[in-house]
């Protein structure tokens, strides 16, 4: 077990897996299948605004997703809305809720790397259910030393995670694709946040790097994951 680094969480969707294209093809179709009553933008902003205001009801995740179509739609109409539509979005979610997990580079070999040093914790936000047939499929279970599945990632959050997986924040890394959620609430714990881009990132996730801090790391890929540890601990 390392001296510097005793435990490095994971975020799931979108770092470890491929999750937000399919959210963009369902909003997609979405916005076709109100074509006739609104622009596409207009729909964009009123669904995402939907989304933001309940997050609260409903948290993060395909169900909230559905819900909030199906209510953006009820609004633009002013409850017109066909119940064919109504019937196609139910459909739509229920399909993102059976699509294929397809791994993003280097993330097997990476989580596996890791884990033969030091304690793995996958810690992701979502549904339940969900996210537990992700990772069931994914392959990359066996590897995780634990699995968090919360409502909000905040600095209280990863505190109490990391505390109760290992020796707290201050020797902890995380890894993920939204700065928001991954990063800035990991590095003001007083852990180490490491950003790893994906080129698809929910507008709600988005948030200035925290670029003043010495725990703060971006890395292109996975790929480059276990050599970063070993420089942390080298340092």
């Amino acid at each position: 077990m390392s001296g510097k680094l005793n435990i490095i969480g994971f975020d799931a969707d979108d770092t470890l897996w491929h999750n937000e294209r399919f959210f963009r093809l369902t909003q997609d179709h979405f916005t076709s299948l109100l074509a006739d009553f609104a622009e596409a933008e207009h729909l964009h902003e009123r669904l995402l605004a939907a989304e933001k205001r309940n997050i609260q009801h409903y948290g993060y995740g395909v169900k909230g997703f559905t819900l909030s179509m199906i209510e953006t739609a009820l609004e633009v109409t002013e409850d017109r809305v066909p119940a064919r539509v109504i019937r196609e979005l139910i459909e739509a979610g229920q399909e993102m809720l059976k699509s294929p997990i397809e791994l993003l580079p280097h993330a097997q070999h990476a989580v596996e790397a890791v884990s033969t040093t030091h304690r793995v914790v996958l810690i992701t936000k979502g549904d339940l259910l969900d996210q537990e047939r992700k990772l069931a499929q994914s392959g990359l279970g066996d590897f995780f030393d634990g699995v968090e599945i919360v409502s909000e990632k905040t600095p209280e959050v990863y505190a109490e995670i990391f505390s109760r997986h290992a020796e707290g924040a201050d020797s902890a890394l995380m890894v993920g694709n939204s700065m928001r959620s991954d990063v800035v609430p990991v590095v003001q714990a007083g852990g180490w946040g490491v950003y790893v881009p994906h080129g698809l990132v929910w507008e709600i996730e988005h948030a200035p790097a925290p670029d003043t801090s010495a725990r703060y790391r971006e890395i292109p890929d996975l790929g480059s994951l276990p050599k970063l540890v070993q420089d942390i601990e080298g340092s």
